[in-house]
């Protein structure tokens, strides 16, 4: 809830302070990524080390103390863009501790044989949410104005800690053996990686979508001003359509019991995805943004809790965390990757933009079937 709130909020603050800058959004989701992408590895050796459960309880604590601090700047009126630079990139660190933990806890909590569905299960957990969240936040931007929303938001993930603290799962460590430095560990989760080709592949297939199917979530504001002069409702409403989309293609993967050739299934996922992406940046209206933007949000889901089953299927207890946090490594390429795109929206427009990466899309996954012609045989 607090992060589909916060994307929106954030979006439209930056909005503010930068006259519509389609650059400056990408700009701000950088500074959350760059921490991410680079800090994971090290979140990951950190969840096969320490308690799993108290990464969480602490990261989230942190979030709610961040963003009480934002929500001051912006109610004061001293808010400026550096501010959300800095912010930014604390969170990021934050959740680059946070996600590998959060991600592996599920395992310590269910059988194997249930995997699949428990963190599809976890995704339409959160895709509920970011379908009440992104509206409820446009709606409240309206009456609240930013600043009383960021409060909200610190009061969600402080509540988030507090639930975090009821868990009993993930209260030992994955490995007991603490004795090796944290490069030497970081280096064993790679070449461990490196050598089995499966996993291999599963984090190429990661930072395939991350590089050119999920810059529209970010470029979605311009876009929505650009085409459909949208205010912050209608925002809310954009991204509300987006959650429901991947609350549907959670449940349906939670629901199937066993689904053949997995690997095939991902990359068939992931063209569809890209055809979708090149349809939605035509549209020109509700009527057929709207049905696009669900259907993006559906492949998506799938996509990406599927992959990540695949990874947790594939890689052993102690080396859990630190391959996760190799995925997790493509949630901070998602918002690196539309620096380039907002770059390009400055020039062609972002429509355009988001034709050109749903192409990239497209292409890689050709080439990737291509390539890793042992992935197909992925069961």
């Amino acid at each position: 809830m607090a992060i589909g709130m916060q994307q929106i909020t954030r979006g439209w603050l930056v909005l503010r302070l930068t006259s519509d800058s389609p650059f400056a959004l990408s700009l701000v989701m950088m500074s959350f990524a760059l921490p991410l992408t680079f800090v994971s590895v090290l979140g990951g050796v950190f969840a096969d080390r320490i308690s799993r459960r108290q990464i969480i309880l602490i990261t989230q604590s942190g979030n709610a103390i961040l963003t009480f601090l934002l929500a001051t700047l912006d109610m004061t009126g001293i808010i400026c863009f550096w501010h959300l630079l800095v912010i930014g990139f604390c969170n990021g660190t934050l959740a680059a501790f946070n996600m590998p933990s959060r991600q592996s806890i599920i395992s310590d909590i269910v059988p194997v044989e249930t995997l699949m569905n428990a963190i599809s299960l976890s995704s339409a957990g959160m895709n509920l949410t970011r379908i009440i969240g992104p509206a409820l936040a446009g709606v409240l931007i309206v009456y609240l104005d930013t600043a009383g929303v960021f409060y909200l938001i610190a009061f969600i993930h402080a509540f988030s800690a507090i639930c975090t603290g009821m868990i009993k799962a993930g209260m030992i460590p994955a490995t007991s053996n603490s004795r090796k430095g944290m490069a030497t560990d970081i280096r064993e989760g790679f070449l461990y990686a490196a050598g089995n080709p499966t996993l291999l592949g599963l984090i190429i297939m990661g930072f395939v979508p991350a590089l050119f199917g999920f810059p529209y979530l970010n470029l979605l504001p311009a876009w929505g001003r650009e085409v459909l002069n949208i205010q912050s409702d209608g925002l809310g409403l954009l991204m509300a359509f987006v959650g429901i989309g991947s609350l549907i293609g959670a449940l349906f993967l939670a629901s199937i019991c066993y689904l053949k050739r997995r690997g095939i299934f991902l990359m068939a996922n992931g063209f569809v995805w890209g055809i979708v992406l090149i349809a939605f940046s035509r549209c020109n209206s509700y009527t057929t943004a709207l049905p696009a933007l669900l259907l993006i949000g559906f492949l998506s889901a799938i996509f990406m809790s599927l992959n990540m089953t695949l990874m947790q299927f594939y890689s052993s207890p102690e080396m859990r965390g630190r391959i996760l946090s190799m995925a997790m490594m493509t949630f901070g390429i998602m918002p690196l990757s539309a620096v380039p795109f907002g770059a390009l929206a400055e020039s062609i427009g972002t429509a355009d933009s988001l034709k050109f990466s749903g192409l990239l899309l497209c292409l890689s996954i050709i080439v990737f079937f291509f390539a890793f012609r042992r992935f197909r045989k992925v069961a």
